[in-house]
């Protein structure tokens, strides 16, 4: 198995889980049980306390002095970014528009790795990834009549993600996954803070329900934090980046089932070609596994 395959599997495990944590999030933010910065702030807190005793358990201390590196307080502005915009888009949004803005992710970061790490993506990839991209277009439809303003969170938190797995591609290798699992949540207990910060009216306590949410919630987001580290460590960004694609499928599937959601004949199509974009990506890794850059 190459190392891109390696990376591919962690990816779809990383994106299964991502995907489970936007649903419970939603969920319990939509009931009113929470807002939504005091659902990141909890999400935050507990995923920490759960990296913590990860971090523990395998050995590693809480603290590393790489934290305050220049490429790791960059990947904290980042993740800043992401994950305050992420959760708005949630709680404005449907699940299947905030999710699928998200897909735009892989070309943001096959753009960064060949043009800021010196990557090389060949031909079948760009296309591969093209094709996929059109499939979000096909699903988002951004035309004047049907553009939602508020998709503008989504966008702004897809930036910030894109921006946060490069810095993790360049991130110091003496730093485990389990410590960066660490930092990465207390940038979300911040998030959380900032949004806080700014939501109308005195903050509220959580109804007991939101509690439990949030607490499922951070286990999925401390599973979905580990694969996704290790995914962007193992394979070559351009290979393993049109994986993400794969939480638009689990995405689709909750929304039916979960929000009652119906994605027209569009949506499905446009699935459809970022799922076979991904495939196809796969399908090249496992025939020609000598072969780089195609």
């Amino acid at each position: 198995m190459t190392s891109n395959l390696r990376g591919a599997l962690w990816m779809v495990a990383a994106m299964l889980c991502f995907a489970i944590e936007d649903a419970l999030f939603k969920s319990a933010t939509g009931a009113g049980w929470l807002t939504p910065g005091m659902g990141t702030l909890l999400f935050g807190l507990i995923a920490m306390g759960l990296s913590a005793v990860l971090a523990r358990l395998q050995g590693c201390p809480l603290w590393h002095p790489a934290y305050l590196q220049p490429r790791l307080l960059a990947r904290t502005a980042a993740e800043v970014m992401g994950r305050l915009f992420f959760a708005l888009s949630l709680f404005y949004n449907s699940l299947t528009v905030t999710t699928t803005v998200l897909q735009a992710t892989p070309i943001i970061v096959t753009l960064g790795a060949v043009f800021l790490l010196g990557e090389r993506a060949g031909p079948r990839r760009w296309i591969a990834m093209g094709v996929g991209l059109l499939g979000v277009l096909l699903v988002l439809r951004p035309v004047p009549a049907q553009f939602e303003p508020t998709a503008i969170f989504a966008v702004l938190g897809m930036l910030g993600f894109a921006l946060r797995d490069l810095a993790t591609r360049t991130s110091p290798p003496e730093v485990r996954p389990a410590q960066l699992s660490i930092l990465g949540f207390a940038v979300v207990t911040v998030a959380g803070l900032v949004l806080l910060a700014v939501e109308p009216g005195a903050p509220r306590l959580p109804a007991l329900p939101g509690l439990g949410f949030m607490a499922l919630t951070a286990v999925a987001g401390v599973v979905a934090y580990s694969a996704l580290t290790l995914a962007m460590r193992t394979g070559e960004v351009s290979a393993v980046a049109p994986f993400r694609y794969s939480r638009l499928v689990a995405a689709l599937a909750i929304a039916m089932l979960v929000f009652g959601e119906r994605p027209d004949a569009i949506t499905w199509a446009g699935a459809a070609l970022i799922v076979g974009a991904g495939l196809y990506t796969l399908w090249r890794e496992r025939t020609k596994p000598a072969k780089r850059g195609s």
